[in-house]
């Protein structure tokens, strides 16, 4: 039987993140993958960018992945929301107003995904792939993993970080609650005439809202919440009259625009795990909280619990504590669990507030926005918030070494 101090179940982006900081602080980590890491670094152009807000920068910085993707990511200079095709923001949020000065950067996926698969490589970090779990026990002296294979393996720690659909917590009796969204998520790329100037724009419709990512160059990714049955009608459509559909929603702020890379469409809910640990167990990324895309915080929500969760584990191996146990794993529970309801939740009141046609309420949303533009010190709590600058900020997030 294999052995070592924590299996990683789950080779998207925030599993391998856990790793490599671990790695730092001198703990052992093996990262099981269901994937082959040629799927993971395919080079089809999919559109697919994350905002990485400054706290997560900081933090693929210490963990030498920056320097790798910088030259990919397209800083955000502003942030404008608005209501429809209204001219004019009534909320802009301005980066310079922060003592950090910036806000965050839009990264491609693939550039991101590969970085961490290499540096992965690079570490000598063991990534088993493609295999999945199909047993999990646990005892007093750790827990075993059977893969797929039949094989074992043996770790003080298992941590889950296998998506919204988490298998390890089922296995553990970890239930979720949530809800699904009549709303399905559209992505794809577009290149455009005009300059975006770092701009990123989010515009709330009846189906709901509709986001601009500026990317380097010329081009933008967009991330856009419709009802099911009108996602379904554009999906069919034919490119040509898709980008028509884009047009109508972006104004002609850049001018002429064209279709990059493919088109993706997948439903859109809200999963909330009841539990962020148990005994040698812990939930990251997706597996803990899967949220609603409308202000694009799903990333930076995953890499906060591995900022949390590899300094709770780090501060404990250097005392002699047995990692996996709960009384150790229930200080990270308590450290991420109710920032990120909170915030999951806010995020789904949010898109229940701007995806209507009631007009009443859109005289109200809109005043409140002004409101909120008008307000300095909200406005920049919002910010600070944002960026990952608030509350008790773990050592990674603000660029220090475990």
């Amino acid at each position: 039987m294999e052995k070592t101090q924590i299996a990683i179940v789950g080779g998207g982006l925030i599993g391998p993140a856990l790793a490599l900081a671990l790695k730092t602080a001198g703990i052992e980590a093996v990262v099981i993958d269901a994937k082959t890491t040629e799927t993971r670094k395919a080079a089809d152009f999919d559109g697919r960018a994350y905002a990485i807000a400054l706290g997560s920068q900081r933090l693929l910085e210490t963990l030498g992945i920056w320097e790798k993707v910088a030259g990919e990511a397209q800083p955000i200079e502003d942030i404008h929301v608005s209501e429809g095709t209204a001219p004019g923001p009534l909320l802009h949020f301005d980066p310079r107003e922060l003592d950090e000065g910036r806000f965050g950067w839009i990264l491609e996926d693939r550039y991101l995904r590969r970085a961490l698969l290499d540096a992965l490589k690079a570490s000598k970090i063991p990534h088993l792939a493609p295999f999945s779990v199909s047993a999990m026990a646990r005892d007093t002296y750790g827990a075993t993993l059977t893969l797929n294979d039949g094989q074992a393996l043996h770790a003080d720690l298992v941590v889950a970080a296998d998506g919204r659909r988490s298998g390890l917590s089922k296995m553990a009796g970890i239930n979720h609650v949530g809800w699904r969204y009549d709303q399905t998520g559209l992505v794809n790329a577009i290149s455009h005439e005009l300059p975006h100037d770092g701009l990123a724009h989010q515009s709330f419709f009846p189906g709901g809202p509709f986001a601009v990512l500026p990317l380097n160059g010329n081009r933008s990714s967009l991330v856009w919440s419709e009802r099911r049955a009108t996602a379904e009608r554009l999906s069919a459509l034919p490119d040509e009259i898709f980008v028509e559909e884009i047009a109508r929603r972006i104004g002609g702020r850049l001018g002429q625009i064209e279709l990059i890379g493919k088109r993706w469409a997948y439903p859109l809910d809200l999963s909330l795990a009841t539990a962020y640990a148990a005994d040698r167990l812990a939930l990251v990324g997706d597996a803990a909280h899967g949220v609603h895309p409308i202000a694009g915080q799903g990333m930076n929500m995953g890499l906060r619990d591995v900022a949390a969760l590899a300094e709770v584990l780090t501060d404990a191996a250097r005392i002699g504590e047995d990692i996996g146990k709960l009384g150790v794993l229930r200080r990270y529970q308590q450290w991420r669990r109710f920032d990120a309801t909170s915030m999951a939740l806010g995020m789904d009141a949010l898109n229940r507030l701007f995806s209507n046609q009631d007009g009443a309420l859109s005289m109200v949303r809109q005043a409140g926005l002004r409101m909120v533009d008008a307000m300095g010190t909200a406005r920049r709590g919002f910010m600070r918030e944002a960026i990952g600058a608030a509350g008790e900020v773990p050592r990674l997030l603000r660029g220090q070494a475990l």
